[in-house]
């Protein structure tokens, strides 16, 4: 049994550093996960939440490179994927929320790099995004970017740019928790009427239990109220996460 398990950690495919630029020309550092063999393959950005570049956007890029995609982890902050504290990453990411297009921009940089490496189809990319990197997902989607889809998991779903008509390109995967405080129904009800009135392919899950950061397995140390973990849910969502992006990337 433990040679298997150690042949399925050796199977799993590398990360690395990925340095891209910002459009305002400042360096970005991701990371970069990629399947192997030949050929075009659908790419997918990942995006991470205000706590910036930690294990959980890493390992799903890794988990999404398993299933044939290259992932690239975006570096919204700058800062590259050092491990940092939410005291420490409580400005920058308060800098992006009062200066949304600046965050378009940097979603758009990390996007405009996926697409231009020779292995990634240009026409097959999609972006998910963790609480904060939900909302820059989404933000990407107003913009009328040319994706295929976006998911995002217990993100925020307010905007200061609402889609305009005809705008949005994506099909539209959110997945939130009914018991988040820091998305609250009727929040959830508004995404709804303005991707309706933009004439955008949505699709809503709520679950009934969810708190806020649901799938962060190590949450509880961060002292955040009203987060906390559910493998149950963590497990599910990432299940029809999966399924949506084979749907909308096929």
């Amino acid at each position: 049994m433990m040679t298997y398990l150690k042949e399925l950690l050796t199977l799993r495919p590398r990360i690395q550093e990925f340095e891209y630029l910002d459009q305002a020309g400042a360096t970005m550092t991701g990371q970069i996960a990629r399947s192997s063999g030949n050929g075009s393959r659908p790419g997918v950005l990942v995006m991470h939440s205000a706590l910036g570049l930690d294990d959980l956007v890493r390992s799903r890029a890794q988990d999404l490179a398993a299933l044939g995609y290259v992932a690239l982890a975006t570096d919204m902050y700058g800062v590259g994927p050092e491990p940092m504290s939410k005291e420490e990453c409580g400005p920058l990411f308060l800098a992006l929320q009062q200066d949304p297009d600046l965050l378009r921009s940097r979603a758009a940089s990390g996007l405009d790099a996926l697409r231009a490496l020779p292995e990634v189809d240009a026409t097959r990319i999609s972006a998910i995004g963790y609480c904060f990197g939900g909302q820059c997902a989404l933000e990407l989607a107003r913009t009328g970017a040319r994706l295929s889809s976006v998911v995002s998991f217990h993100g925020m779903l307010t905007t200061a740019k609402p889609a305009q008509p005809g705008t949005v390109c994506a099909k539209l995967l959110t997945i939130s928790g009914a018991m988040d405080p820091y998305v609250p129904a009727k929040e959830v009800a508004a995404f709804q009427e303005e991707m309706s009135a933009a004439g955008a392919d949505w699709q809503v899950t709520v679950y009934g239990r969810g708190l806020h950061a649901f799938t962060f397995p190590d949450i509880e140390r961060e002292g955040v109220p009203g987060t906390a973990y559910d493998p149950f849910l963590d497990r599910l969502s990432w299940a029809q996460a999966t399924a949506f992006l084979a749907a909308t990337l096929s």
